[in-house]
C-alpha cells in the first residue's frame, strides 16, 4: 500500500507483511470496499491526530480505530421482533463471531394474547428450564356442544405433559439469552424499510428507519441503521413483511381473558387444560380454559366472524360456569393470528419467520414451537451461507434451504391439520362427532405423540382403517343430533387480509 505525502513522496507501508499475510478482497467482500476505504481514511487521519501537539502534551486521544479493527469488517444482521421467533434467530446469529447481531423488540415486558402451550420436545429442544413452564398438563377435557366431556389425555405417560407457559416470561428467557450471546438489542419500533430495488441482485444495505424508546420521550427517539440481511419475526401485521412486500393472508383474531379465580378453584386446573367446541363459542374455532401460574386464561377465536369475537368470549366464559365463578379479569388481549403461509417468504436478503411467514396450524392453533423453530432454522442456514460473515445468501440459497427444510419438516403437519380442521369444524354435527372419536385410546396417542414431539403419527393400516369406519359413524350420528349453527353474515369484513 502506497502513501504519498503533500511533496508526493511514496511510502511503501506493507513491507512488513509476511508471505501468507494480505488484505481480503474478494468478490464477495467487493460490496465492503467503499466501507474499507472509509476506515482506512479514519485510520490514517487519526494517526495524523496523535502527532499534534496536544498529543504530546498528555491531551486524551479520542475516535482512533484499532489497526485490527479496520481490516475486521462485519456484516449486519437485523431481527425485527423480539418473540420466540426473533429470539432463536437472535441467538444463534450472535454466536457467529463473524456477524454483528441487532435484535429489534418495541416492548421487552410484551405479554402477547396466547394460549401459552408448547409440546414436549421444545423444553429439551430449546433448552427450556423449568421456571419457565407455569404448569404440566396432563390432562385435558374436551366438551362437546352438547355438553359431552371427554378427558383425551389418559394415553398420556408420567412424564409426559403439555408446558403451559405465559409469554412475557418465555419470551424474556430465550430473548436474555440471545443478549447473553452477543446480540444487541434496541427497545424501539421498525416504522419503515428502504428495500433497494436491486437488493436480489446486488449486496446494497437495507436502511431500517426506527423510534428508540428512551427515558424521557413518549415517542421514541428516531434512528436509522443499514444492515446487510434482516429477518423479519414481528408477528401477524409484520412491517417487515410489507416492506419486502410479501403478500397477505387470511387471519383469526384470538381474544384471551386472563382471570384470577380461588385457590380452591384453581385446583381443578392443576394438571387439567379445558378445549370447548361449539358455535356457541366460535363457528370455525374452539374456546380454551388453559391455566397459568396463578390464574387461567380463557379465550377464543374466530376466521369467519371476527366481530362477534366479544359474543363468543362471554359464552366461553358462560361454559365455564362455576369452575371460574367469582374470578377477576385482571387481563385482557386480543391479537392476530395468520391462518395461512404468507405468498413470499423470502426476498433478496429478507426471511420471515414465525407469525409474519404464517406458522400457526389450523384446527389446534399452535404457533409457539413453530415460531422458535423457524426462527433457528432460517439462522442456522443464513449463518451456514454466510460462511463465518465473508459472504451475503442469495434469495435462491435461502429458499432452498431454509424455506426447503422447513416445508419439508412441518408442512405434512399444516396439511393434517388443516384437513381436519375443515372436516370437523364446520359444524355443531361434525363438532359432536370429533368429541365422540377423541374417545378412541388410538386417536389420544396420535394426537398426543403428533403434538408433543412434532411428527405426523398413524402407522397401523387395520387401526387407521377402523378409524375411517369410526369417523364415517360418528359424522353420521352428530349430524343427526345436533342443532343447527346460529347463522351470521359480515361479507365485507370477512374479505379482510392483512
Amino acid at each position: 500500500m502506497n502513501l504519498i505525502s503533500p511533496t508526493g513522496v511514496e511510502v511503501n507501508i506493507g513491507e512488513t507483511l509476511q508471505p501468507d499475510e494480505y488484505s481480503y478482497l474478494s468478490k464477495t467482500n467487493i460490496s465492503k470496499t467503499n466501507k474499507m476505504k472509509l476506515t482506512i481514511a479514519t485510520l490514517l487521519i487519526a494517526s495524523a491526530a496523535a502527532f499534534t501537539p496536544s498529543a504530546f502534551n498528555g491531551a486524551r486521544l479520542g475516535n482512533t480505530v484499532a489497526c485490527d479493527s479496520a481490516l475486521d469488517m462485519k456484516y449486519k444482521v437485523a431481527v425485527v421482533g423480539g418473540g420466540p421467533s426473533g429470539a432463536c434467530a437472535a441467538e444463534i446469529f450472535a454466536q457467529e463471531k463473524g456477524i454483528d447481531t441487532v435484535l429489534f423488540e418495541r416492548k421487552l415486558d410484551n405479554a402477547k394474547p396466547c394460549g401459552g402451550a408448547i409440546p414436549l420436545c421444545m423444553v429439551g429442544e430449546f433448552d427450556l428450564p423449568e421456571t419457565v413452564v407455569d404448569r404440566k398438563v396432563r390432562k385435558m377435557n374436551l366438551i362437546s356442544p352438547t355438553g359431552v366431556e371427554v378427558n383425551i389425555g389418559e394415553t398420556l405417560q408420567p412424564d409426559e405433559y403439555i408446558g403451559m407457559c405465559r409469554r412475557e416470561i418465555l419470551d424474556t428467557y430465550i430473548r436474555n439469552r440471545a443478549i447473553e450471546y452477543g446480540a444487541e438489542i434496541i427497545n424501539g419500533l421498525v416504522t419503515t424499510i428502504d428495500v433497494p430495488a436491486d437488493h436480489k441482485t446486488s449486496d446494497n444495505t437495507y436502511k431500517i428507519h426506527y423510534a428508540e424508546y428512551q427515558e424521557g420521550s413518549s415517542t421514541g427517539v428516531k434512528k436509522t441503521m443499514d444492515v446487510d440481511v434482516i429477518v423479519g419475526a414481528d408477528g401477524a401485521n409484520s412491517r417487515v413483511a410489507k416492506a419486502m412486500d410479501a403478500g397477505q393472508y387470511n387471519f383469526a383474531i384470538a381474544f384471551q381473558e386472563r382471570i384470577k379465580i380461588s385457590e380452591e378453584k384453581m385446583q381443578f386446573y392443576e394438571e387439567m387444560a379445558e378445549m370447548y367446541v361449539g358455535d356457541d363459542v366460535s363457528p370455525d374455532f374452539y374456546g380454551w380454559v388453559f391455566p397459568k401460574y396463578d390464574h387461567v386464561g380463557v379465550g377464543t377465536g374466530t376466521v369467519v366472524n371476527r366481530p362477534a369475537i366479544k359474543q363468543y368470549q362471554k359464552a366461553i366464559r358462560d361454559r365455564a360456569g362455576d369452575k371460574i365463578e367469582g374470578g377477576k379479569i385482571i387481563k385482557v388481549e386480543a391479537h392476530p393470528i395468520p391462518e395461512h403461509y404468507r405468498p413470499r417468504r423470502v426476498q433478496g436478503r429478507i426471511s420471515l419467520v414465525g407469525d409474519a411467514a404464517g406458522y400457526v396450524t389450523k384446527c389446534s392453533g399452535e404457533g409457539i414451537y413453530f415460531a422458535a423453530k423457524s426462527g433457528r432454522m432460517a439462522a442456522e442456514e443464513i449463518v451456514k451461507l454466510m460462511d463465518g460473515g465473508k459472504r451475503l445468501p442469495t434469495q435462491a440459497e435461502i429458499e432452498n434451504t431454509y424455506i426447503k427444510k422447513y416445508d419439508s419438516a412441518y408442512g405434512p403437519t399444516y396439511a393434517v391439520l388443516d384437513a381436519l380442521q375443515k372436516v370437523f369444524y364446520v359444524n355443531n354435527g361434525a363438532r359432536e362427532a370429533f368429541v365422540e372419536l377423541c374417545n378412541s385410546k388410538y386417536v389420544q396417542q396420535v394426537t398426543f405423540d403428533s403434538y408433543l414431539y412434532k411428527r405426523v403419527q398413524g402407522n397401523n393400516p387395520l387401526d387407521d382403517l377402523k378409524l375411517l369406519g369410526d369417523t364415517i359413524g360418528c359424522l353420521i350420528k352428530g349430524y343427526s343430533n345436533a342443532k343447527p349453527d346460529a347463522e351470521f353474515s359480515n361479507p365485507v369484513e370477512s374479505q379482510k387480509r392483512i
